[in-house]
């Protein structure tokens, strides 16, 4: 039973090598998000920040502390890295960069997201089992060897990522160049690159070039002939990504996740200055059990259904948002708009406007328009705020939104009450309008 295929033992170079590199990668997004101003306009600077909803509770991180929280977290991937303490020290980076995340959507992103995944991994993988201080200063035996499920967990979780993230770009928009025109519009005044970025045959080679890489490149990578050109390929494309589009470790992070594509023989030889294994000293892992087997299935069958969950949501998602987040639909659209609210007082009927530039950062105000769970947290706050004043109060918005740069379009529905709507993650709301794009008849970006 142990020498079934994923229960084999093999070298676990790539494991201790990607571990090695996931730990800088971690501490230079937590210290950077420091260093680049990002903890200071999302997390210390607003009043509140507009948490995942169920998650209020969290608001008490929301000021000066998060430069300590971000720091803890740059000096818990540094002992990562080394292998420190690894068994307290990945759980806690787990812990905190799950509650960072969950504490603020204003710059919400994927690739936060995705680096929740593969902590998560990472806490049950044997990856200080060699090459770490934990080996070093006895707390564990050493241990050169894995079971391959290791491997092919990693693999999975990639495949979902990238394959959802193909299927996301079949829609107009992305195929007749009209957000990746937007887009790079956004990028003309950078220097050197910014005026090649406006050629449309070269725009034409990015959209295409995208969806084909998302959806080829983990069975290329696979495949022993093509796997060196889609490394190449991969480096290029992640380059380009980081360079252009500034989405912090996502592309240094996603080439790091590549050694485990290659033979580990080849990982030790280049990264550890070792030759390959003695197989005489291989060991024999027992089949883990049910419940371990169990857990990954449900993991990995939650990753696969929840991406689809906006196709049970009447609605064009790219318009309701509604089952946006936490489904790998990447840059795929820009949204823009603007927003007034309403606050009625029940019982005198008077009317009042708050100033959202009192209320709200910069970017909270920009944000907040275009998406519906903003739109509906800032009401049910509004609400509570003229509550504890006494007032029993409706309140209303009146949203317009633009997407990858049409005209502006209502959005919400200015007569419904949103203090007594509730919030449902899995269903429609009926107050989001419905789309007005027409696919048949839109207006494009020339």
């Amino acid at each position: 039973m142990s020498n079934t295929w994923l229960f084999r033992p093999m070298d676990n170079s790539p494991l201790i090598l990607f571990r090695i590199i996931f730990g800088v990668l971690i501490s230079l997004e937590s210290f950077g998000a420091i260093a680049t101003g990002w903890v200071r306009e999302n997390l210390v600077t607003p009043n509140f920040t507009f948490n995942f909803i169920g998650f209020d509770w969290l608001q008490f991180l929301v000021g000066p502390q998060m430069y300590l929280y971000f720091a803890l977290m740059g000096i818990l991937g540094i002992c990562i890295s080394f292998g420190y303490r690894y068994r307290f020290c990945m759980p806690a980076f787990t812990i905190l960069w799950t509650g960072a995340y969950l504490l603020q959507k204003t710059a919400y992103n994927n690739h936060y997201y995705l680096l929740i995944l593969l902590a998560i991994i990472m806490c049950f993988m044997p990856a200080t089992s060699s090459r770490s201080l934990d080996v070093k200063q006895g707390r564990l035996t050493e241990n050169q060897w894995m079971p391959a499920y290791v491997k092919w967990i990693f693999v999975l979780q990639l495949f979902l990522v990238y394959t959802y993230a193909a299927i996301a770009k079949l829609y107009p928009d992305w195929i007749d160049l009209t957000f990746i025109r937007f887009l790079l519009s956004t990028k003309a005044e950078y220097p050197l690159i910014g005026d090649i970025l406006q050629n449309p045959s070269l725009q034409t080679v990015i959209a295409w070039g995208g969806l084909i890489f998302d959806g080829l490149i983990i069975p290329a990578l696979l495949w022993k002939p093509s796997r060196k050109i889609a490394f190449l390929l991969a480096i290029v494309f992640h380059l380009f990504n980081s360079v252009v589009f500034q989405i912090g470790i996502f592309p240094y992070l996603s080439l790091a996740l590549t050694v485990f594509f290659f033979a580990p023989e080849t990982i030790r030889k280049l990264f550890f200055k070792q030759g390959p294994l003695d197989e005489r000293n291989k060991p024999t892992f027992s089949r883990p059990k049910a419940i371990w087997i169990w857990g990954w299935a449900l993991y990995f069958l939650i990753q696969t259904v929840l991406p689809l969950r906006h196709h049970m949501i009447p609605g064009d998602v790219l318009w309701t948002e509604e089952g946006h987040r936490m489904s790998w639909r990447m840059m795929l659209r820009a949204r823009y708009g603007s927003i007034q609210f309403e606050v009625v007082n029940k019982e005198t009927g008077a009317r009042t406007v708050p100033d959202l530039s009192q209320m709200l950062t910069k970017r909270q105000q920009v944000r907040i328009a275009g998406y519906p769970d903003l739109i509906w947290q800032f009401a049910q706050r509004l609400a509570r705020e003229y509550k504890l004043e006494g007032q029993d109060v409706a309140v209303y918005a009146n949203a317009k939104v633009s997407i990858n740069a049409r005209p502006l379009e209502q959005f919400t529905d200015p007569r419904v009450d949103l203090a007594t709507e509730d919030w449902d993650p899995f269903r429609h709301h009926h107050w989001i309008l419905p789309s007005p794009i027409d696919e048949k008849a839109t207006t494009r970006i020339d």
